[in-house]
C-alpha cells in the first residue's frame, strides 16, 4: 500500500512565476514533471554534443531524510536523445537553491528549449541511514566479483 502523501515547500522565484507545479501526469507515475523557467519568448538551442544548465524557477524545501533525483525523460532520450548530464541528480534536504537541471544533447540534431517545456523528472524519495564498518573478509556468493555483464543477456 502506498505511503500517505506529504507536502514539500515551494517558493517561486521571479523567473518561475506562472509555471506549473511539479506534478505526477498519471496516477501511477514516480516522478513529477519539471518545466523550463527560460524568459518568455526565448529559445534555448542545444547543439549536438552541447549541455546547459536550465532553470526550473522554484527553490524547495525538502524534510530531513529525504532526497530527489532529478532523471531524464525517457521520450526525450529516446526521441531526440536529450538526457540529464549526471543522471540521477540529487537534490539533498539542506539545498535551498533553484532546482537546476542539467541537460545534455546526444542525439544528432539541435535540439530547441521554450519556456515551459518538460524536460525532466523528480522524484521524491527516502534518504537510507547507512554506516560503514570495516571488516576482514566479506561472505562468499556464487557471483563473486564478478560484474558488468557476467550475469548474462538476457533475450526476452
Amino acid at each position: 500500500m502506498a505511503e500517505a502523501p506529504f507536502s514539500i515547500g515551494l517558493v517561486w522565484l521571479a523567473h518561475g512565476e506562472g509555471l506549473p507545479l511539479p506534478a505526477r501526469q498519471s496516477a501511477g507515475a514516480a516522478g513529477m514533471d519539471l518545466v523550463a523557467a527560460l524568459p518568455q519568448g526565448d529559445t534555448l538551442v542545444l547543439a549536438p554534443g552541447k549541455r546547459a544548465l536550465v532553470p526550473c524557477g522554484f527553490a524547495m524545501a525538502l524534510p530531513e531524510g529525504y532526497e530527489a533525483q532529478v532523471r531524464p525523460r525517457s521520450g526525450l532520450a529516446v526521441k531526440f536523445g536529450i538526457t540529464v548530464l549526471n543522471a540521477p541528480g540529487t537534490i539533498d534536504a539542506d539545498y535551498r537553491g533553484e532546482v537546476m537541471v542539467p541537460l545534455i544533447n546526444l542525439g544528432e540534431d539541435d535540439f530547441a528549449v521554450r519556456r515551459g517545456d518538460r524536460i525532466a523528472q523528480m522524484v521524491v524519495a527516502p534518504v537510507s541511514d547507512v554506516r560503514f564498518r570495516l571488516e576482514e573478509t566479506l561472505d562468499e556468493t556464487e557471483r563473486g566479483a564478478n560484474g558488468f555483464g557476467s550475469t548474462g543477456r538476457s533475450l526476452g
